[in-house]
C-alpha cells in the first residue's frame, strides 16, 4: 500500500482543489488540512510514551483518523488564519490560540520523514527578498542596483548613484496587507510597482518610518515567469510591454497581454535550477526580465507562488500535472523505505 499524500493549504485555494482531484484520478487521494478551519474542524494527538512516538490526525465530524506515519509526501502550499470553535475570543486569547495552534500543528509536521514540496524552514529561509538578490548576484544573475533603507538621504544618494528612474517595490506584499485589516480600517487597496516621481521624492521623509526597497527601473524587452518544480523547469514569457497597465508592474491581470510557453538558455535554465534547490526547496516561481539588449535580470524569487494562472494562460506548460507528479512520486519513494 502506497503511502498518503497531505495537503496543507486553506478552503478557497483552487490550485489544491485541482491538483488533489488530478491526485484522486490516479488512485492517490490525498488527505487535506485546510488551514482555515483548524483545529476548530479537527482532532490532533501527538504523544511520546516510554520513548515511543506517534501522532494522529481526524476531521470532524466522523471522519477517519490519519496515522502521521502513513504519511509519504506533503505539499506544504498556502497559509491560512486558524479558526476556533469559540467565536467570541478576546484579542489576548486569539493570540495565545494562535501560537499555541502553531507549536501543536508544526510539532506534529516537523516529526514526519517524507518528501517535502517544500519543507517549512526551507520556506523560511527563502523569503527574504534582500537575502535573495545578493544570493542572485553570488550565482550569476545580473540583478537591479537595490536599496532597502529607512534613511531619506540614502535615498536621494541612490538615486544619483543610479544616474536613472528608480522604482519602489513592496518586499512582503503589494496590499499593504490589507486583506488583514477590517473593511473599515481599510486606507489602501495596495501598491504596485511604482516609478518614483518627483512628487514621491519630495516626500521622502515618509521613509523614516520603515525601511523601503528601491531599485533601478531596467528596461524590458518582456518578462519571464520561470516554474521550478523538482528537476522540471517550465517558462512563460509575458509581453508586459504590449499594455500601459503591465509595462511597468505586469501584475495587473486586467490587462490581455500576452503570455506564451519559452525556451531558457542552457546557462540560465540551470542557474534558476540551482537557485531554487540553493534553499533546499522542491518548488519556486522565479520572476525575471529580458532586457531589450536580451540581458536576463534577476527579480524575484516566490517559494511558494502562484501557478494557475500562468497554466490557463500557457496550456501547454502541465504545472497542475508536475506538482501531483511530484507528490505522487514522493510518496512512492517513501513507500518503500
Amino acid at each position: 500500500m502506497h503511502k498518503q499524500i497531505l495537503i496543507v493549504s486553506h478552503s478557497g485555494d483552487l490550485h489544491a482543489d485541482l491538483v488533489a482531484s488530478i491526485l484522486a484520478a490516479r488512485g492517490h487521494a490525498p488527505w487535506r488540512i485546510d488551514l482555515d478551519a483548524f483545529p476548530r474542524d479537527y482532532q490532533l494527538c501527538q504523544r511520546l510514551l516510554d520513548g515511543q512516538a506517534s501522532a494522529r490526525l481526524r476531521r470532524l465530524p466522523d471522519g477517519d483518523w490519519l496515522d502521521l506515519r502513513q504519511v509519504g509526501a506533503v505539499w506544504l502550499r498556502k497559509a491560512a488564519e486558524y479558526a476556533y470553535a469559540s467565536g467570541d475570543l478576546t484579542q489576548q486569547e486569539r493570540a495565545y490560540a494562535r501560537l499555541e495552534t502553531e507549536q501543536a500543528i508544526f510539532s506534529v509536521l516537523y516529526t514526519l520523514d517524507c518528501y517535502w514540496l517544500s519543507h517549512p524552514l526551507a520556506l523560511r529561509g527563502a523569503q527574504w527578498k534582500g537575502e535573495q538578490l545578493e544570493r542572485a548576484a553570488r550565482m550569476g544573475f545580473r540583478v537591479p542596483a537595490t536599496l532597502i533603507s529607512n534613511v531619506p538621504d540614502d535615498v536621494r544618494a541612490f538615486r544619483a548613484a543610479v544616474g536613472g528612474p528608480i522604482i519602489f517595490k513592496s518586499m512582503s506584499t503589494p496590499t499593504l496587507a490589507a486583506e488583514t485589516v477590517e473593511d473599515a480600517d481599510r486606507v489602501s487597496g495596495g501598491i504596485g510597482t511604482t516609478v518614483v516621481d518627483d512628487a514621491m521624492l519630495d516626500s521622502l521623509d515618509a521613509v523614516s518610518e520603515l525601511s523601503c526597497q528601491f531599485q533601478e527601473y531596467i528596461a524590458k524587452q518582456y518578462e519571464l515567469r520561470v516554474t521550478v518544480i523538482g528537476q522540471k523547469l517550465f517558462a512563460a514569457r509575458l509581453y508586459s510591454q504590449d499594455d500601459a497597465r503591465t509595462a511597468v508592474d505586469s501584475r495587473d491581470m486586467s490587462a490581455p497581454i500576452r503570455y506564451e510557453a519559452a525556451t531558457l538558455p542552457d546557462d540560465i535554465h540551470e542557474r534558476c535550477l540551482a537557485f531554487v534547490h540553493s534553499y533546499g526547496l522542491e518548488y519556486g516561481a522565479l520572476d525575471l526580465i529580458v532586457t531589450p539588449e536580451g540581458e536576463y535580470v534577476f527579480l524575484e524569487n516566490n517559494p511558494v507562488g502562484q501557478f494557475l494562472y500562468v497554466q490557463q494562460l500557457v496550456p501547454a506548460l502541465p504545472l497542475l500535472e508536475s506538482v501531483a507528479d511530484k507528490l505522487i512520486e514522493g510518496a512512492l519513494c517513501h513507500s518503500q523505505t
